[in-house]
């Protein structure tokens, strides 16, 4: 059903065109005079898909409406309604702008033929319009790094995981990703988008706490032409965006009770309208959720409604953080690397035992996407083929400083033991000191003389790159 402004001050026309675009299934608003269409047109602007105006009209004629309807909406479809005798003065609106005329007298069935012409016209402009948004939203995201490509990990817990989103993905449920920053909450979002039978539709993603309230609701569900200051034309919201596809709303626990009431009626009627307009809009679309934050804690605050939190909360996927599944560090640090020999042209391989184990012992606050840049940090300023513990941020290496010292489990003579745990100490100072040489001495309580002895005692001297000039008292 289209919704079509007729203007005509002759009224048993007028009233013949209400019946007739009435009994073709589409909803009407008919006025008497050229001024009145223009004050509704102006009104309702992204209302109307189609405007059938008479061309003789007393107040203001065919000619100025239509003038008038495009300086309010270039793209307005108006059809001209003409007399015998006047076609050439159609012919000429049409040069215009105006989209067809029809001369009286006329049929149902060209009237009929006409305006599904024109509603079809209409229906590919809003397709292209779409589109169009769509490529723009496209190229944005085309500038934005995500965190890898596939979610990597051999562990019982990513498991379990993964076989969820295999079980999930082919249906239309919604979904609730739960988890920490930085574990991967987009990245299951694709992955149920992928599998799905809506993998060749869009994906749109939108960060929930990236706007300020006022402009929320203008991003998820458009807004209209002159809804509020600036919005000089219409714009389609991410929902009409994802139409067909899947949206994924990230952070929804940051959503203002406004929005959360208008959301909720997306989730139980698949429909809205734009800010500023009256028209339903329908779409199609599966909505996946993610959080940080525990929602049941707001919602006994009183900041989310306990309502949407039951509508969202139909397939639960809760994202362990790093620190649950270290075993799985080593294959995700080579996945970064493998993509940066890619991205950098370069060939570092390897990430030596030693730095391994330093990734497993520090803590990841901020999980899988610190991991990434730290990788990143570390393969970028490395200068040779593999990427060592020191050539890990100073930030991870202090945290093995709490650590205590190793002692060899083997058959090692007491002298051996000790210059094992001697050497320990030393790298240990060196790190702690933050590769400040004569500091390192000091911290150990010996003279940089003595230092520089046990470094080419124990073949230090090479690795951390010791010069003559830096270690001279």
């Amino acid at each position: 059903m289209a919704s079509i402004l007729v203007i005509e001050d002759h009224d048993t026309m007028r009233e013949g065109l209400y019946c007739s675009i009435t009994r073709m299934g589409h909803f009407v608003v008919a006025t008497k005079n050229g001024a009145q269409g223009i004050a509704t047109y102006k009104q309702n602007v992204d209302d109307f898909d189609f405007v059938i105006t008479d061309l003789k009209m007393d107040d203001k004629d065919g000619m100025t409406v239509l003038r008038e309807l495009r300086h309010i909406n270039p793209d307005v479809l108006i059809m001209i309604i003409t007399g015998y005798g006047t076609i050439e003065t159609a012919v000429d609106a049409m040069k215009e702008g105006a989209y067809d005329f029809i001369t009286k007298p006329f049929s149902y069935e060209l009237l009929k033929t006409k305006i599904d012409s024109a509603l079809k016209l209409h229906e590919l402009k809003k397709e292209n319009a779409k589109l169009s948004n769509f490529n723009s939203y496209l190229r944005h995201k085309e500038k934005e790094e995500f965190n890898f490509d596939e979610i990597v990990g051999t562990s019982s817990i990513l498991g379990g995981v993964k076989e969820t989103i295999k079980k999930v993905a082919p249906t239309h449920s919604t979904v609730l990703i739960s988890g920490e920053s930085g574990t991967g909450k987009e990245l299951v979002a694709r992955a149920i988008h992928y599998n799905s039978e809506r993998r060749n539709q869009p994906f749109i993603s939108f960060s929930c706490s990236a706007l300020a309230e006022s402009l929320l609701e203008s991003e998820l569900f458009g807004h209209e032409r002159g809804a509020f200051t600036g919005a000089v034309k219409g714009r389609l919201g991410r929902f009409e965006l994802a139409d067909r596809g899947t949206i994924f709303l990230d952070e929804i626990g940051d959503l203002s009770s406004t929005v959360q009431l208008k959301l909720l009626r997306v989730l139980q009627e698949r429909e809205f309208e734009r800010v500023g307009g009256t028209r339903t809009i329908k779409v199609d679309v599966r909505i996946i959720c993610a959080t940080n934050k525990n929602l049941q804690k707001l919602i006994e605050d009183g900041t989310f409604r306990e309502d949407l939190y039951y509508r969202i909360h139909i397939i639960p996927i809760v994202l362990p953080s790093l620190r649950e599944h270290k075993e799985d560090i080593p294959a995700l640090a080579h996945h970064f690397l493998n993509r940066l020999n890619e991205r950098f042209k370069k060939n570092i391989t390897t990430i030596t035992p030693k730095a391994l184990q330093v990734l497993s012992n520090y803590k990841w606050p901020g999980n899988i996407r610190e991991l990434e840049n730290i990788i990143e940090q570390s393969y970028v300023l490395s200068n040779g083929s593999v990427i060592d513990e020191m050539d890990l941020p100073w930030s991870l290496k202090d945290i093995r400083n709490r650590d205590l010292l190793l002692v060899p489990q083997s058959d090692l003579s007491l002298p051996d033991v000790l210059d094992n745990l001697e050497k320990q100490l030393i790298e240990k100072a060196y790190v702690k000191s933050r590769g400040i040489k004569a500091e390192t001495a000091r911290s150990l309580g010996i003279k940089t003389s003595a230092l520089y002895y046990k470094l080419e005692k124990y073949g230090l001297l090479e690795k951390y790159g010791f010069r003559d000039s830096e270690i001279a008292e």
